[in-house]
This record gives structure tokens, sequence and C-alpha cells, in this order.
């Protein structure tokens, strides 16, 4: 019986091949990118919509109604690529906000000046956290952000606990003190490294708040501990350290103490109001962060009629900027 022997193949001709093959070979992998790109954009939602929560008027603003949503978080929100539902605080029932928040791809609890346990707002917020969770542990992606107030009632949904501290922290605009967190974040990952810079060296983040959640406060918490990673804190004139901005570890939930909204579209002479240009900046890739982490869902109304009587293009912006902290505001009921 004879063997055949096998030839090795030649060197030479085994490179002309390949150097023949290349150019088919490279048009493939580049179609193949191409259609990987076409693909995730295909996987998002195009159509992003974001409830924001109102809150019951106070002060002078009384007058015009029962509650109002700032302009400038729905411009916040407009300014990247989103539509914005009002989440009414009055009228709805659960089913109603359960109805909605399927309706939706994100929410966002606003600053403000309400407690975070006992009031209409912490009802509301908490029923929208507990939905968040819950289809996030069944693999539907719902994200949440909270400023200030929101922020603040964050930290109570999740401890179960009034944990905040009086701090001096009325008007005052600050630099970031950065955690070593920041450069695992999801918020911070597209920030350029001279924006960063600029968050920890210039006074870029408006702080309007009286109350935070100290540090010692945070870390001696175990399930804010273990729920949050601390991202920024900052001191107070008094030395009381508060954790300033946080995302969750396992959830899609963002939250800043300060006020990136502001910025661009509140001008209020005697609020420490950041113009910078690198504030402008700083707002608009939050902005744009969130708006692309609500187009990882695909929530939606029942019907385009549906939608279009829930958006906020149904209510007229009001001037109170002459008797409130807001140079527009939308009366909501």
């Amino acid at each position: 019986m004879v063997t055949q022997r096998s030839e090795p193949p030649k060197p030479m001709l085994r490179g002309r091949r390949m150097a023949a093959a290349r150019p088919h070979f490279l048009a493939l992998l580049l179609c193949v990118g191409l259609r990987g790109q076409q693909l995730s954009a295909a996987l998002l939602n195009q159509r992003p919509v974001i409830g924001v929560l109102a809150q019951e008027t106070g002060g002078d603003i009384i007058k015009f109604g029962n509650s109002y949503i700032a302009a400038s978080y729905v411009k916040f929100l407009e300014s990247a690529g989103a539509r914005v539902v009002p989440i009414r605080v009055i009228k709805l029932t659960v089913a109603e906000y359960k109805e909605l928040f399927h309706s939706i791809s994100g929410v966002l609890f606003p600053g403000g000046d309400i407690t975070v346990q006992e009031s209409r707002y912490s009802e509301i917020s908490a029923i929208f956290y507990n939905l968040a969770l819950q289809v996030k542990d069944k693999g539907i992606y719902f994200p949440v952000w909270g400023t200030c107030l929101g922020f603040e009632e964050l930290t109570a949904l999740t401890s179960g606990e009034d944990l905040l501290t009086i701090t001096n922290t009325s008007n005052h605009a600050l630099p970031l003190n950065f955690t070593d967190d920041v450069f695992h974040s999801r918020m911070f990952k597209n920030f350029p490294k001279d924006l960063l810079q600029s968050l920890q060296t210039k006074p870029l983040t408006g702080n309007y708040h009286n109350w935070s959640i100290s540090r010692k406060n945070f870390t001696n918490n175990e399930k804010l501990k273990n729920f949050y990673r601390i991202l920024s804190t900052n001191m107070d004139s008094q030395q009381i350290e508060f954790v300033s901005t946080m995302e969750a570890y396992r959830y899609p939930i963002y939250a800043v103490q300060w006020h990136p909204e502001r910025s661009p579209y509140e001008w209020k002479s005697t609020k420490e109001i950041p113009h910078f240009s690198e504030a402008i900046e700083v707002s608009w890739y939050l902005a744009d962060f969130f708006v692309n982490e609500a187009r990882k869902n695909f929530h939606h109304f029942s019907n385009r009629a549906e939608e279009a009587k829930a958006l906020i293009y149904n209510y007229s912006p009001v001037y109170t900027g002459n008797i409130s902290n807001f140079e527009q505001i939308y009366l909501i009921d």
C-alpha cells in the first residue's frame, strides 16, 4: 500500500493567495462593521419619551395652580433629543401611574422643596423607583435620574430612612471632588478629559439645597453602600463632606445633588448659577448620557394619539423669573 505524501503549501504561493484575498477580506470586515453599527442603531429607541415628576406649588407661584414642573428640566431633556411627559401628582391612581410607567422610556425626579417622606412626591417616586427595579430584574432597562431633591429622595427610597443632614449649601457653585470610581462610571465615561479636569478645578456645579447625605451617613448605611457607587463628594463651610454624585451598581439609576439643568436655562441674578462654557458642556453631556440610557427602553403608548395627549406640548410655559427661582414653569394641575 502506497501512502501518498501531502505536499506542504509553498510559502510564496500562500502569500500571493492571501494578498489577493486581502481586499475582499477587508471589504467583508468593513461590511460587517457597518452592519453592526446599523444593528446597534436598530436596537435603540429613536423616539424616547421621559417622564418628569411634577410637584405641588408653593410661595408666590401657588396662585397659578396646584402643581408645576420647572421648564429647565424639560429643556434639559429636549436638548438631547427626548420628549417629555409630565407625571401629575394629583388625581391619578396607582394603576394609572403603572400604566404611565409602561408608556415612557425613563423618569426624572427634579429638585424642589418637598419632604422625602410622607409627601405625594415621595409616594409617586416610590412607585416608579420600585417598578424600575422590578423590570430591570426581568431584563428590561428603565433609567431613573434624580436631581437635588430627586437625589435625596433616591437615598430615602433605597435606605428606607431619612438620613439627610443640614448643610450650608443653599447657594454655592462648587468644583467636584471625584472618587476613583468616576473612572469606572457609566455617567462620566464619555466626558472629554479636559472637561473632567474643569469639573475638578472650576465651580461648575450649582448647589441650592439645605439638606445633604453626608459621606459618613452614606458609608454607615449598608443598603446605600451596596447599592450606589459614589462618584463625587463636596465639603460645605462647616467641613461636612457630602455625596454630590452617585450611580447604582446594578441598575440604571443616577443622581446629582447639584443642578446641571440650570446653567443653560436659569438666570436668577441672586443665585450663583455657573454660566461658564464648560458648565453648559457638562449640562449637555449629562443630558445626552441620560437620554441615550432612555433609548435602551422600548416602552410606548398604546397609540400615537394617546402619546400626543400626554406630552408636555399640551401645556404652556409661564414666565415666573420675576417671582421665583425659575425663568419659566409648566403648570400641570
